[in-house]
């Protein structure tokens, strides 16, 4: 059987990179598409138990170093238990966040840098990159005020995952240039969408570009 496609989304959380896999994955069944979608950290059951440390806004003095571990931990589950077996079996696998996510806010927001990241992908990962990473990168003001106002809405309902959000403004702009520097370093793989456009209009697109993608794979 041929192998599947891989498919990530990323991005800053308040970019829409979670609404705009969830319209991916309709499209693409109604065409006739198997696909199978998880996220990143979480999507398992281990996983989950990793994304409440992770992103509970009541987790204090998390090393930056153990914090890159906990992500790859999460990560090296879902290789194993979700993501290798869907393309193994011939399907498309939409993931919301993968190592770019690490390199990004570890590596960039950290200030880890790029290479120990690098370096746990190889070990843990076995280098599985996706064919495709679709990198949703408008306005940086305007993300983080949609995932506070996000965040507020959960807590409301009984949901703390707004750990991250409450890190200051300067962390996310080394978070938005490493985006830039990994989707300069890898221009095939990442096609970037930095438009503030509608919902619709980013559909589209990104709909555009996946099923060229799936046209040159055959």
């Amino acid at each position: 059987m041929p192998r599947g496609f891989f498919i990530t989304f990323e991005g800053l959380d308040g970019s829409g990179k979670s609404t705009q896999l969830k319209l991916l994955t309709r499209s693409l069944r109604e065409r006739g598409y198997t696909v199978a979608t998880t996220r990143q950290p979480g999507g398992t059951e281990m996983g989950d138990r990793i994304r409440d440390v992770l992103l509970n806004s009541t987790t204090q003095n998390l090393a930056p170093m153990a914090e890159m571990a906990l992500m790859f931990a999460d990560r090296a589950q879902s290789i194993h238990e979700i993501i290798e077996p869907a393309l193994a079996a011939g399907q498309i696998v939409l993931c919301d966040r993968y190592t770019d996510s690490t390199e990004a806010y570890q590596g960039g927001g950290r200030q880890l840098g790029s290479a120990p990241v690098l370096d746990l992908h190889r070990a843990l990962c076995g280098d599985l990159w996706p064919d495709l990473t679709l990198l949703l990168l408008p306005n940086l003001d305007a993300s983080l005020a949609r995932a506070r106002r996000r965040n507020i809405r959960q807590q409301a309902q009984g949901t703390d995952e707004g750990r991250f959000e409450a890190e200051e403004r300067d962390f996310y702009e080394r978070i938005y240039r490493k985006y830039q520097e990994i989707a300069a370093r890898d221009a095939h793989r990442v096609v970037t969408i930095g438009d503030d456009g509608t919902i619709e209009a980013i559909e589209r697109r990104i709909q555009s570009i996946v099923l060229d993608r799936l046209s040159e794979k055959g």
